[in-house]
């Protein structure tokens, strides 16, 4: 499965999740089919579930932004009065990934960890609500959820999970392994699954 991330230069993430570098200063935006500067930079910090989408989709997915507009469309994401972004939401995001991409997408209110080690046995990925901060899993997390990354297996003892995030600061950390008793102190219990494509229709 590929690796993406929802900045266009990962090399970048670190200054501008935690150094204050302002997005609109990133070399590649255009990469990731904003049609401006500006809107890349008002967008990037609220992709991270449509570079999860993008990631489950292969490597013949359509742009980030591009992705983005489809959403939208489907009301996966809000605009309020003042402009802020809303969302990402879930049963919207999971209608346009079947209406527009023939994935089968099925919204989890309640989850546990251990109900995302069945879903991977049965062929699925999971976009998993975390707190952002589980590229720093040493530490204790502030709060659970606010952040989206894709688990996609089990690590190779069958007893953690092996996932992506699209705001990992390293290599390490956008391609990462954890125990799951790590992982739930960052998990707020609700995601959504997909159907891999080669997994089959049963699944």
């Amino acid at each position: 499965m590929p690796l993406h991330t929802q900045f266009a230069s990962p090399d970048l993430i670190e200054q501008i999740v935690h150094g204050g570098l302002d997005p609109a200063a990133d070399p590649a935006w255009r990469s990731s089919g904003a049609a401006t500067v500006e809107e890349y930079a008002r967008w990037c910090g609220h992709l991270c579930g449509i570079t999860c989408l993008r990631m489950v989709l292969g490597p013949d997915a359509p742009s980030l932004f591009a992705l983005r507009d489809g959403a939208l469309k489907y009301g996966a994401y809000t605009q309020d009065e003042r402009g802020s972004i809303r969302g990402l939401i879930y049963a919207p995001l999971a209608a346009y990934a079947e209406g527009e991409h023939g994935l089968s997408a099925t919204v989890h209110r309640h989850l546990t960890a251990p109900e995302i080690l069945g879903l991977l046995d049965r062929g699925r990925t999971v976009m998993a609500s975390v707190h952002y901060e589980i590229r720093n899993p040493d530490q204790e997390p502030p709060g659970k959820g606010g952040h989206l990354v894709l688990i996609t297996a089990r690590t190779p003892d069958g007893e953690g999970i092996h996932f992506h995030n699209p705001s990992g600061t390293t290599a390490g950390t956008r391609a990462a392994d954890l125990p799951l008793t790590t992982f739930v102190r960052f998990f707020a219990g609700r995601g959504v699954s997909f159907q891999n494509a080669e997994a089959g229709p049963g699944a």
